[in-house]
């Protein structure tokens, strides 16, 4: 059986406080978008992961992927099955392709031995693995906060528009992104910015990793620019980076930007 498991941006993301738990407080929107990776579940004599494609780095026994059917495993006392990731979301990137896989290989077990978990049975096994993996349980925009693992759902819809992805060839530790930013308490909720018209975003919507994730790579702010010179209406860098994101009222094509990064049209 197959599923495929698609990605996702942040349409402004704003690190609200620094919790007890070392961890961070945030508000930000998800928005899925059309770049997958492609998950398969074959019968096995043994439980193993098989990765093609673009490589992730680390061990392949680490992956989160395998992770999150050994949980269910354990809980429903499943066959063997070795699991097939072609990964085409690339990594580093801020698109959670990881949580994704994850997500989707939860749906894809509950679908295949018939296991019944209702959705918010399967976002729980899904919040023990990452903080926004369970955001791919129902795949819908949400505006998350906590920690990024509650939501509440929003109509958003971006169809009219066409949105362009681009990927440089830098990957952006998490770890070191977070442990650079700025917390800061917004004047105003995204919750309530996000209803703006899209031509007000780029003065009011911000991605608070944007200064320190720029500072160490000036080529990423390079690529925002560059969107905006191309006429977006709405530019970001999505997550803790590296990827940045344009938003359009029309078709375009970036020949430029394509010359030394990945881009993705009306994803």
């Amino acid at each position: 059986m197959l599923a495929f498991a698609n990605a996702k941006i942040n349409l402004g993301l704003n690190l609200t406080e620094k919790r007890s738990d070392g961890f961070h407080n945030l508000e930000t929107i998800f928005y899925p978008v059309k770049i997958n990776d492609v998950i398969e579940l074959v019968d096995s004599e043994e439980t193993l992961c098989i990765i093609k494609g673009i490589e992730i780095p680390g061990n392949v026994d680490e992956n989160i992927c395998l992770k999150a059917f050994k949980v269910l495993q354990k809980d429903f006392n499943l066959p063997h099955q070795k699991l097939i990731l072609l990964k085409n979301i690339p990594v580093g990137a801020g698109l959670g392709g990881g949580s994704s896989d994850a997500a989707f290989l939860i749906k894809l077990v509950n679908e295949k031995f018939n296991l019944s978990l209702s959705k918010s049975q399967m976002e729980r096994y899904a919040r023990s693995l990452g903080a926004d993996c369970a955001f791919f349980i129902k795949n819908e925009p949400v505006f998350a906060y906590a920690k990024g693992d509650e939501f509440e759902d929003m109509e958003l819809r971006l169809t009219n528009h066409f949105l362009v992805l681009v990927k440089p060839p830098i990957h952006v530790s998490t770890a070191s992104a977070y442990a650079d930013v700025k917390v800061r308490q917004p004047i105003t909720s995204l919750k309530k910015l996000i209803h703006l018209p899209l031509k007000d975003w780029r003065a009011h919507i911000f991605n608070d990793f944007e200064p320190s994730v720029f500072a160490k790579h000036p080529q990423i702010e390079e690529i925002k620019a560059k969107l905006y010179d191309a006429d977006a209406t709405f530019a970001l860098m999505s997550g803790s980076g590296s990827s940045v994101f344009g938003i359009f009222e029309n078709p375009v094509k970036l020949q430029e930007l394509e010359l030394e990064n990945l881009v993705f049209y009306n994803v």
